[in-house]
């Protein structure tokens, strides 16, 4: 059998993340990598979105905003991001620009097939697929197991669920200098619902039917509420150009303990998403940087992860919403009528001291999150 160095089963968004890193901080030249996944990265699957203050992606920067729009059935604000911008990033062109790099590396190789097991046996780790067999030093393993999340109770699991169409439409009614970022003026059903809308031009855009809940939805049940979004916009033609769909798990479950010495879970199975909004692409660059650190250094993936106060904060969250799901629109607005927006994205970054924490927090419901917080401690 074939031995690397590192083996990643899977090469979704983590997994390229973090070869992305090792490859731009030359210190594994020197060392094989394998990825794996019989998903061949050669299609726009995703479109991600990050809040950012310097030129990260910038190359692969779709379009970028420096307001976005929060609204609910009662009101409306316009958020000034300074000093951070609003971008977009499409599947397609960061799969290009992590593979383009990878194919001037002579260590580093990707295998179009499925990962059928993986384990850790002594002092390496053995890697199967539908036809062949490596050995590795370790793993970096990406490919989600729900079961984990499913079969427990301690932890809630919420899904953020959507279907988005990419639309050119022939009246010029979007706003290109600002996205919206969540619109909860759509029906809420008894759930948290809210339309996202991406514009790229004053005739494109991508618009989102989302939701934070605990079930999926019939796919004509999203499709038609997009369209009837569509037509409150003013909007009589328009032809859909791409579609994309999504399902993000939403959730405190602490997936480290499944971590070996060998092996790792990175990803949404690492719990890598931001478990409060589902936000990834901003989480997975923070990650990737620190876990490629770590590997320069140290080698028991067992000691990598660290539960912080934002952990924390995100299981009280996902309590008050998995609970009372009808009341997502209520907490979104409280926190955003008055909120000052900068200091929120700083909030949801996980970078803001305990006395900024407690002026975003407050903002909140109070017997909402005192209830959960009770609940959680005794």
């Amino acid at each position: 059998m074939q031995h690397y160095h590192y083996i990643f089963t899977g090469s979704g968004l983590s997994a390229l993340m973090t070869v992305y890193e090792m490859m731009i901080s030359g210190k594994f030249q020197n060392h094989s990598i394998l990825l794996i996944d019989e998903n061949p990265k050669k299609t726009n699957d995703r479109t991600w979105c990050f809040w950012d203050e310097n030129d990260a992606f910038s190359k692969i920067t779709t379009k970028k905003w420096n307001s976005a729009l929060f609204a609910d059935a009662q009101f409306h604000r316009d958020l000034e991001l300074h000093p951070y911008h609003y971008k977009m990033v499409r599947g397609l062109d960061f799969y290009s620009l992590v593979f383009d790099l990878i194919s001037k590396q002579n260590n580093i190789h990707f295998l179009h097939q499925k990962v059928i097991d993986f384990q850790e046996m002594g002092k390496h780790c053995v890697v199967k697929t539908e036809s062949q067999s490596f050995t590795c030093n370790q793993i970096l393993n990406s490919i989600y197991t729900p079961e984990l999340v499913k079969n427990q109770s301690k932890y809630p699991l919420l899904q953020q669920h959507f279907i988005g169409w990419f639309i050119k439409s022939k009246e010029a009614v979007f706003n290109e200098n600002q996205v919206t970022f969540m619109d909860f003026s759509v029906e809420q059903r008894g759930n948290t619902r809210f339309m996202y809308v991406l514009p790229t031009s004053p005739t494109e855009a991508l618009l989102e039917y989302t939701l934070f809940s605990a079930d999926l939805l019939p796919k004509k049940e999203y499709e038609t509420e997009i369209k009837n979004y569509i037509q409150k916009l003013g909007i009589a033609e328009y032809e859909i150009v791409e579609k994309e769909q999504g399902n993000i798990p939403m959730t405190s479950y602490p997936f480290w303990k499944h971590n070996s010495k060998n092996i790792i879970n990175i990803g949404s199975v690492g719990g890598w998403t931001k478990a409060s909004t589902g936000y990834t692409f901003k989480n997975t660059i923070k990650k990737s940087k620190q876990l490629v650190g770590f590997l320069s250094s140290k080698s028991d993936f067992r000691k990598f992860h660290k539960k912080d106060k934002f952990w924390f904060y995100d299981l009280l969250f996902l309590d008050v919403l998995y609970k009372r799901n009808d009341l997502g629109s209520s907490v979104f607005s409280s926190l955003f009528k008055k909120g000052n927006p900068t200091l929120i994205f700083k909030f949801l970054d996980e970078e803001t001291s305990f006395s900024e924490d407690l002026q975003v927090m407050l903002k909140c419901p109070k017997s909402l999150f005192i209830k959960a917080l009770f609940g959680r401690l005794f």
